[in-house]
């Protein structure tokens, strides 16, 4: 959420003459790259710059454990081309931000940290806000947790000098009611500068906000995520209600909980998972559900039938049980969610809904047939030559062991898992929807694997 900070903080520079939106990125910066010159300050507001994430770089993980200034981020990708020319479609670009907060102290002559102390937190009265650091102690700070295979783990460590003016500031519920209040009220832009961050650009994008639709209202938000963390702040104009969710766990909990918070306020009926009670529903019935759905480019929805028991399995996710409410709509136990199938007026199941923290998304069926994979029985002396450690990514390992006659996986941090042949050379996990595939040289010795999972590929070389 630190962006829509960035972004009003740019807006009070403009404000005072410091800058103005079309002003391109070399002038505050002018050890840009030459393919960023052309690059405005609202296109870096609005995402549309083309400039590659650097979170996207698969040196992140490692990168994000060192302090970085914007200077060193923007080394670590301007030799990278631009994903498309500037101004000509929307990419979320966490570089974007961070080019962002280094203009707003070249703009101003302070640090960032400092003009937003001055300038929006203290006029607000947000006491309880600021630039996050590793060494400063802060009363009743939160800890960050991540979900893991035998339960809550301590959230991976990031330096946070690195995310900056893209993701860098701590708050509390009740400073980022009073930032809702301040915003939206007039005490912080003038209506110009107000409407300009609140017009979406491209994407329903505008500066450091989404504005769309939701429980038939405008809502002008934005989530938030970083290692351990998840955050939410929404505005509704009309009624100018705002709802906060902090939290400390990674994970959709907060966006889930967000919805139904929304949802309360404007009167609407919220359902817990615990209060639904599933139905029968024949199995011949169960069975026409049956197939893949699209959720959206390289992400499907696969539900399978086994033993009178409909599942749900998003790519490269576990497998969960839907419970009928009605013949037709389904529920989650594990999270808020729920699924509902549509037929056309044949009986056709064409597609499905799928509802989870106040959002709607369409799957359209692409087959009415799942595919199953069959485990074959491979010689232990050739499971044997696939044991060893695997670099996903610098400090991401996955370790190939050999238990018995069955070969195992452990990707870092986490639990280990069986992996199943259904080649010599390719295996599938049942756990989730993932697979293995090892590559050997002209001598017949594995070089590397590549694991497919959730629609990506992921190489990693043999470690010595």
């Amino acid at each position: 959420m630190t962006k829509q900070f960035t972004a009003a903080a740019i807006l009070l520079l403009e404000e005072k003459g410091k800058l103005k939106l079309d002003d391109p990125l070399s002038k505050f910066i002018p050890s840009a790259p030459e393919a960023w010159k052309s690059v405005t300050v609202q296109q870096l507001l609005t995402h549309t710059s083309g400039i590659p994430s650097f979170t996207d770089l698969p040196e992140y993980e490692t990168l994000k454990l060192s302090p970085e200034i914007p200077a060193q981020t923007m080394a670590h990708i301007r030799d990278k081309p631009l994903d498309f020319p500037p101004g000509e479609k929307f990419k979320y670009s966490n570089t974007g931000y961070v080019l962002l907060g280094w203009i707003v102290e070249v703009a101003s002559g302070q640090s960032y940290e400092t003009f937003l102390q001055e300038h929006i937190f203290q006029p607000l009265g947000m006491n309880d806000s600021g630039y996050d650091s590793n060494t400063a102690i802060l009363p009743q700070r939160a800890a960050g947790y991540a979900p893991g295979p035998h339960g809550l783990t301590n959230a991976i460590y990031i330096d946070m000098h690195v995310p900056g003016g893209a993701g860098a500031l701590y708050s509390t519920t009740g400073d980022l009611l009073l930032w809702t209040q301040g915003l939206f009220g007039g005490k912080l832009l003038t209506p110009a500068s107000l409407e300009k961050m609140t017009t979406p650009f491209k994407s329903n994008y505008a500066f450091g906000l989404t504005v769309t639709n939701a429980h038939g209202r405008k809502s002008i938000a934005h989530n938030g995520g970083i290692d351990g963390f998840n955050s939410r702040v929404a505005y509704f104009p009309e009624s100018k209600v705002t709802v906060v969710v902090l939290s400390n766990v990674a994970g959709p909990a907060f966006a889930e909980l967000g919805g139904q918070l929304e949802a309360l306020a404007f009167g609407e009926t919220v359902t817990l998972a615990a209060e639904r009670k599933p139905v029968e529903v024949p199995a011949a019935v169960l069975q026409h559900y049956v197939g893949v759905y699209q959720l959206n480019p390289g992400i499907t929805n696969t539900v399978r039938l086994t033993d009178g028991q409909l599942t749900t399995q998003l790519s490269g996710q576990p497998a969960f049980p839907l419970f009928p409410e009605s013949e037709k709509k389904f529920f989650l136990k594990v999270v808020e969610a729920q699924v509902e199938f549509v037929s056309d007026e044949q009986g056709r199941v064409t597609h499905l809904f799928q509802y989870q923290g106040g959002r709607t998304q369409k799957a359209l069926r692409i087959s009415d047939t799942v595919v199953e994979r069959t485990a074959i029985a491979l010689p232990p002396a050739t499971l044997a030559t696939y044991v060893g450690t695997y670099e996903l990514r610098p400090g991401f390992d996955l370790a190939i062991t050999l238990e018995g006659a069955r070969l195992m996986s452990q990707a870092t941090g986490q639990g280990k898992v069986a992996l199943f042949a259904e080649t010599e050379t390719k295996f599938f996990l049942k756990v989730v929807d993932a697979q293995v595939e090892f590559f050997k040289d002209a001598n017949g010795v594995v070089t590397h694997l590549v694991l497919h999972q959730g629609g990506a590929d992921h190489k990693g070389p043999r470690k010595p």
